[in-house]
């Protein structure tokens, strides 16, 4: 198994979850980071700044400024990790800076709080189970 962990703009959120559903990969975690990369201030926020968007003004100032990204977290079987990362590049690429990171880690063990599956069958997507 692997974990994989992907920094993708904002914007890209709904679009990667709907193409990694379509791929067959429904199970993820997502939550709201901040960060920055080694590159210069996108030239779009300095024009932002200069028409007087709130947004961009709010983020230039001295020194560097964290910009809001998502983090993706999904852990799948090894066989779908090339699939996943694929995925999540299709979508996220532009070719600007600030398109984001994929890292893949990998993982010793899950296991499935519910029904105490181990392993790969404890990150398997399967039909979610209806509340009775």
């Amino acid at each position: 198994m692997k974990e994989i962990l992907a920094i993708i703009r904002m914007n890209k959120m709904n679009e990667t979850k709907r193409a990694l559903a379509d791929a067959g990969v429904s199970s993820l975690t997502a939550r709201k980071v901040v960060g920055r990369g080694k590159g210069k201030v996108d030239f779009l926020l300095l024009q932002g700044a200069q028409e007087g968007h709130d947004e961009a003004i709010n983020q230039l100032g001295s020194g560097p400024k964290m910009i809001p990204k998502r983090m993706l977290t999904i852990v799948t079987p090894n066989d779908k990790v090339d699939l996943v990362v694929r995925t999540i590049i299709r979508v996220n690429k532009t070719g600007s800076p600030g398109d984001g990171k994929i890292f893949v880690g990998p993982v010793t063990d899950a296991i499935r709080v519910r029904t105490g599956e181990t392993g790969d069958a404890a990150v398997a997507d399967q039909d979610p189970i209806v509340a009775q």
